[in-house]
Formats: C-alpha cells, structure tokens, sequence
C-alpha cells in the first residue's frame, strides 16, 4: 500500500513538473464584450513564442441569444519567472437573434451574423501547478451587424485555464 500511495505522488508530482512542455490550456474567458460575458478558450503553442486561441462566446438573455467563435494568432513574451505579455491578431464569426425586440431598434430583420476582425494585447502568469491567469484586452471591429450600433466592441476579460 505505500508502494503505491508514493507511486502515485510521484506521478502527481511528475505532472505537476512537466510544466514546460504543456502545450494546450483549456479554460473560461470571463469578460463584457456587448454581453459576451463568458467564452471557452482553448489555447494551442505552436512554438516557443506563439499560439493558437480559439474562443466560443455565448449569450443567452431576455432580449437576444448571441453566439460568437474567435480565433486569434498570438505572440508571447516572457517577462520574468511565469509572467508573459502578448499580442495578437485575428478575427471571427457570430451571430444573433432578438426575442424580444428592443424599443427603438430600427432593423428589419430580429436575426443575424456578422463578421469582425480582433486585436488582443494581453499579461498571463504560468503557474508551478498547471494554471494559468490572465487578463486580455480586446478591440474588436465589426462588419455586416445591424445588431450593433457602432461597428467597434472593446473587451477586456479575466481568463483561467488549465494547462495540459
């Protein structure tokens, strides 16, 4: 029995040191862009300074239902120990629908998608533990959205994500 309790801490501690080679992290995006208040993310390194992060946005209210799927190139820099900074590019698709229409919502059609290009500019910290913080912002500019009245939606987030 202590045979395999210590194996087994010894595989716990194994995963937990293989820090450096985890090359996805998967987790929640928390943030307000225009009520996408919550995106799973999905990050994949693709080398030594970038990756890949996909995002599903989902809003599900009174009024609307929105879904929006993200993909953006990023460029990591270390800092110092486990913090980064990064940038990005990239853009996505979504779309949406009214349940309800607003008051004074001028559109002929309570349906829709869009499309829209994104910049991201971002600080994270790697955890020892595979866990990873950060805190991302996000211009984004919109094209073909009679859902919005501007065509521009900045989103700053909170995101945590496990790294595997």
């Amino acid at each position: 029995m202590k045979k395999l309790l210590l194996s087994a801490f010894m595989l716990i501690g194994l995963a937990f040191s293989s820090n450096a080679q985890d090359r996805n992290a998967l987790g929640l995006r928390l943030g307000d862009n225009d009520g996408f208040g919550g995106e799973i993310s999905y990050q994949r390194l693709l080398g030594d300074n970038n990756r890949l992060e996909l995002d599903l946005g989902w809003r599900d209210s009174k009024r609307y239902d929105a879904l929006k799927l993200t993909g953006l190139y990023q460029w990591v820099w270390n800092i110092e120990g486990g913090f980064n900074w990064y940038a990005g590019v990239g853009g996505g698709v979504g779309t949406w629908e009214f349940d309800d229409v607003p008051p004074g919502y001028d559109g002929d059609d309570d349906s829709g998608t869009f499309l829209f290009v994104a910049g991201d500019i971002g600080i994270e910290y790697n955890f020892d533990i595979p866990l990873q913080l950060s805190l991302d912002f996000r211009p984004e500019v919109y094209f073909g959205d009679d859902f919005r009245e501007d065509d521009f939606g900045p989103d700053i987030a909170l995101g945590i994500r496990f790294k595997f």
